[in-house]
Protein backbone atom coordinates (compact mmCIF):
# COMPACT_ATOMS: atom_id res chain seq x y z
CA UNK A 1 0.00 0.00 0.00
CA UNK A 2 1.26 3.48 -0.87
CA UNK A 3 0.03 6.77 0.59
CA UNK A 4 0.26 10.04 -1.32
CA UNK A 5 1.46 12.66 1.19
CA UNK A 6 0.35 16.17 0.16
CA UNK A 7 3.90 17.47 0.90
CA UNK A 8 6.15 14.59 -0.15
CA UNK A 9 4.17 12.77 -2.83
CA UNK A 10 3.54 9.04 -3.00
CA UNK A 11 5.44 7.08 -0.38
CA UNK A 12 5.63 3.49 0.92
CA UNK A 13 3.46 2.47 3.86
CA UNK A 14 6.57 1.94 6.02
CA UNK A 15 7.06 5.73 6.22
CA UNK A 16 3.70 6.16 7.99
CA UNK A 17 2.27 5.24 11.38
CA UNK A 18 -1.41 4.39 11.75
CA UNK A 19 -2.87 6.45 14.60
CA UNK A 20 -6.51 5.38 14.71
CA UNK A 21 -10.05 6.05 13.64
CA UNK A 22 -10.56 9.64 12.43
CA UNK A 23 -14.32 9.51 12.95
CA UNK A 24 -14.23 9.17 16.74
CA UNK A 25 -14.59 12.36 18.80
CA UNK A 26 -13.28 12.78 22.33
CA UNK A 27 -15.90 13.43 25.05
CA UNK A 28 -15.81 17.03 26.29
CA UNK A 29 -16.66 16.31 29.92
CA UNK A 30 -14.05 15.00 32.34
CA UNK A 31 -16.42 14.42 35.27
CA UNK A 32 -17.85 11.12 36.49
CA UNK A 33 -21.20 11.70 34.76
CA UNK A 34 -19.50 11.08 31.41
CA UNK A 35 -18.18 7.60 32.30
CA UNK A 36 -20.22 5.84 29.59
CA UNK A 37 -19.02 8.31 26.95
CA UNK A 38 -15.38 7.71 27.95
CA UNK A 39 -15.79 3.91 27.93
CA UNK A 40 -17.23 4.14 24.41
CA UNK A 41 -14.40 6.49 23.31
CA UNK A 42 -11.58 4.34 24.68
CA UNK A 43 -12.81 0.79 24.10
CA UNK A 44 -15.57 0.58 21.49
CA UNK A 45 -14.71 0.71 17.80
CA UNK A 46 -16.65 -0.16 14.69
CA UNK A 47 -15.09 -2.46 12.13
CA UNK A 48 -16.48 -1.01 8.90
CA UNK A 49 -16.33 -2.73 5.52
CA UNK A 50 -15.80 -0.08 2.87
CA UNK A 51 -14.58 3.54 2.90
CA UNK A 52 -13.28 4.63 6.30
CA UNK A 53 -11.38 7.72 7.56
CA UNK A 54 -8.19 7.06 9.51
CA UNK A 55 -5.48 9.20 11.12
CA UNK A 56 -1.98 8.55 9.79
CA UNK A 57 1.29 10.26 10.77
CA UNK A 58 4.09 10.64 8.22
CA UNK A 59 6.61 9.63 10.87
CA UNK A 60 9.57 8.91 8.56
CA UNK A 61 8.96 11.91 6.34
CA UNK A 62 7.58 15.43 6.83
CA UNK A 63 5.80 14.55 10.12
CA UNK A 64 2.42 15.72 8.79
CA UNK A 65 -0.79 14.39 10.34
CA UNK A 66 -3.14 13.11 7.66
CA UNK A 67 -6.69 11.86 7.35
CA UNK A 68 -6.64 8.97 4.89
CA UNK A 69 -9.90 7.65 3.46
CA UNK A 70 -9.25 3.99 2.75
CA UNK A 71 -11.49 1.17 1.54
CA UNK A 72 -11.00 -1.45 4.25
CA UNK A 73 -11.98 -4.28 1.88
CA UNK A 74 -9.40 -3.54 -0.83
CA UNK A 75 -6.95 -1.17 0.96
CA UNK A 76 -7.44 1.29 -1.92
CA UNK A 77 -6.62 4.86 -0.86
CA UNK A 78 -9.56 7.04 -1.88
CA UNK A 79 -8.41 10.41 -0.47
CA UNK A 80 -5.64 11.97 1.62
CA UNK A 81 -5.97 15.35 3.35
CA UNK A 82 -4.27 17.22 6.15
CA UNK A 83 -5.73 16.55 9.59
CA UNK A 84 -7.02 19.58 11.43
CA UNK A 85 -8.92 20.36 14.61
CA UNK A 86 -12.19 18.45 14.70
CA UNK A 87 -11.19 15.81 12.12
Amino acid sequence: MRIKCPYCGERALEEFTYRGDATVTRPESLDASATDAWVDYVYLRDNPAGPHKEHWHHSAGCHAWLVVTRDTRTHEILAVEFAREGS
